[in-house]
C-alpha cells in the first residue's frame, strides 16, 4: 500500500511537470515563502522542518517558513489577500471551515487538479473530495486545495474519577437519553459527593469562539437525522421534520448546560477551555474534535524538560486513565455516523511562485514525508491517505485503535464541502449563538431554532 501510494505520487509530480531531481541552476536562487499553523507538539513540527531541510536540499529552493497561531492565520491571510502579498504555499487548521470554499468561489486560489488527479487513488474515501470546489469566476470545480490530514468526533473520559464515583466503563449507556442523564443524573452527584468539590460531569462547548462548540453541536445535530443541505448544497431547512429535529437536537444540547451538568463558563470558551477544564479534572468527561486532550498527556510523557514525577503521570494517564470514546447510538438506535473535517493547504492564485509552490506541495504530499508529520501529531489528526491509514502507529494504542475504528467505520463531510456559504456561517457560529440564545437569554428553544434556520437561509440559501 506504501508503494502504490508512493507511486502515484510520483506520477502526479512527473504529470505536472514537476520533476526536480535535476533542479536547473536558476532554481538554486528561488526562495518560496510558506506560512503554516503551529502545531501543537514539537514533533509534528519537526516533521515540517525536516521535510523542508530535504526539499531544500533537493531542490535548490529556499523556504522561508512563517508559523502562526491557529486564530491569527485567517486575519494574517486575508490581509495578504487585501494587499496582494501573499504566500506561495499557505495551510492552516481553519481554511477548509471558514474560508476556502468563498475564497475558492472568488477566483481567488490555485487549481491543483495536475498535482491532485494523478495520485487520486493513493486518497482514502470521503477526503480528497472535499477540495473539490466550485470557482465562480472560472464557472467551473476543481481542487483548489491539497488535503494533509483529517480529524472527527471523539469523547475522552477520566476513568479514575468515573471509577470514583462509583461507575465503571462498562456502566456507560449506549442509549442517547440514558447515556446524558447517567452523566447528569448519576456521576455528578455521585463525585461531588466522593471529592466534596464542585466538579461537573460534562465539558459541553458553547462558546462562539469555539470551532469545537459548532463541530459538537453537528453532532447533535446527526443523531437527529438532520439534514441542513442536499448533495448539490440546496438548503432543505423549510421542511418541517428538519425544523422539528433541530429543535430536538438544540434542546438536549442545552439542557446540559440548563441541568447545571457543565461549567457555567462554557458558554464563553475558546477552543482551548474544554482541554484545560479537563486537564484540571473540574469535569469528569467532554467531548472533542480530535485526541488532542489524550495525546497533550502522551506528549507529557515524552517530554525532556519536565521532571521524571510529570512524565510519569503523563505515562499514567495516557496508559491507564483516559478513556477515548464514541457517543452514544442515535435516539432511533443507531450508531452515529461521524463528520469528518478534512484540513486543507492552499496555493493562492496570484501567488508570485506558483510552480515552485507547486513544487513544494508535490514533495510534501509524498508518503515518506506526511506520514511523520501527521504522526508527529500523536494521533490527534488522521491521514488522508490510505497507505498511512495502515500505518502500525494507528494500532499502537487504545486511543489510537478507537480513533481509527471510528474513521474506517465511515464518515461523512461537513455541509460546508456542499454549500461554501456555511464558512460564513461557521465563522460567525450561528449555532454557538443559538445555545446562547437559549442558555444565557432565557429564549425558549423554538424560537431560537427558528432565528437559526432565518439565518441560515439568509446567507446559505
Amino acid at each position: 500500500m506504501r508503494s502504490k501510494g508512493i507511486g502515484a505520487l510520483s506520477i502526479a509530480i512527473a504529470a505536472a511537470g514537476l520533476l526536480y531531481a535535476a533542479a536547473p541552476a536558476f532554481a538554486q536562487q528561488k526562495t518560496i515563502t510558506v506560512w503554516f499553523g503551529k502545531g501543537f507538539y514539537k514533533s509534528e513540527d519537526d516533521a515540517l522542518l525536516e521535510t523542508i531541510k530535504k526539499f531544500e536540499a533537493k531542490t535548490g529552493i529556499k523556504v522561508e517558513l512563517s508559523q502562526y497561531a491557529i486564530q491569527d492565520m485567517i486575519p494574517k491571510t486575508v490581509a495578504a489577500l487585501d494587499s496582494g502579498t501573499v504566500p506561495d504555499v499557505a495551510y492552516s487548521d481553519s481554511y477548509d471551515v471558514q474560508a476556502q470554499g468563498k475564497w475558492a468561489y472568488e477566483g481567488k486560489l490555485e487549481d491543483l487538479s495536475d498535482i491532485l488527479l494523478p495520485m487520486k487513488g493513493a486518497f482514502a474515501p470521503n477526503t480528497l473530495e472535499t477540495a473539490l470546489l466550485y470557482n465562480d469566476v472560472a464557472k467551473k470545480k476543481a481542487y483548489y486545495g491539497f488535503p494533509l490530514k483529517q480529524q472527527s468526533m471523539h469523547v475522552q473520559i477520566w476513568q479514575d474519577m468515573l471509577e470514583q464515583a462509583g461507575f465503571k466503563q462498562s456502566d456507560i449507556p449506549t442509549k442517547w437519553e440514558d447515556y446524558w442523564s447517567f452523566w447528569c443524573d448519576k456521576v455528578q452527584p455521585a463525585i461531588r459527593k466522593a471529592t466534596g468539590q464542585r466538579i461537573y460531569a460534562v465539558g459541553q462547548p458553547m462558546g462562539v469562539e469555539s470551532t469545537d462548540s459548532f463541530q459538537s453541536f453537528y453532532t447533535f445535530m446527526d443523531a437527529y437525522n438532520v439534514k441542513l443541505v442536499d448533495d448539490d448544497g440546496k438548503l432543505l431547512v423549510d421542511d418541517p421534520k428538519v425544523r422539528a429535529n433541530l429543535i430536538s437536537a438544540l434542546k438536549d444540547y442545552t439542557d446540559t448546560y440548563v441541568r447545571g451538568c457543565t461549567p457555567p463558563s462554557s458558554t464563553t470558551w475558546k477552543d482551548p477551555d474544554n482541554n484545560v477544564a479537563f486537564h484540571n479534572r473540574t469535569i469528569v468527561m467532554t467531548h472533542n474534535f480530535t485526541i488532542s486532550i489524550a495525546a497533550k498527556w502522551l506528549d507529557d510523557a515524552n517530554n525532556p524538560a519536565l521532571t521524571p514525577e510529570q512524565r510519569a503521570a503523563g505515562k499514567k494517564a495516557y496508559e491507564e486513565t483516559i478513556i477515548t470514546a464514541s457517543f452514544p447510538n442515535k435516539p432511533d438506535g443507531t450508531p452515529i455516523k461521524y463528520r469528518s473535517d478534512v484540513k486543507t493547504g492552499l496555493i493562492f492564485a496570484n501567488a508570485k511562485n506558483k510552480a515552485e509552490g507547486k513544487q513544494f506541495v508535490a514533495f510534501l504530499m509524498q508518503e515518506e514525508n506526511l506520514r511523520p508529520y501527521v504522526e508527529g501529531a500523536l494521533g490527534r489528526w488522521f491521514p488522508v491517505t490510505t497507505a498511512s491509514q495502515a500505518s502500525p502507529f494507528w494500532q499502537a494504542d487504545r486511543h489510537r485503535k478507537a480513533v481509527h475504528a471510528q474513521f474506517t467505520g465511515g464518515t461523512t463531510p461537513f455541509d460546508f464541502t456542499k454549500n461554501w456559504k456555511f464558512t460564513i456561517l461557521n465563522n460567525e457560529n450561528v449555532w454557538a449563538k443559538a445555545m446562547n440564545r437559549v442558555v444565557s437569554e432565557k429564549v425558549p428553544v423554538d424560537k431560537a431554532v427558528d432565528e437559526l434556520i432565518a439565518r441560515l437561509k439568509q446567507v446559505a440559501g
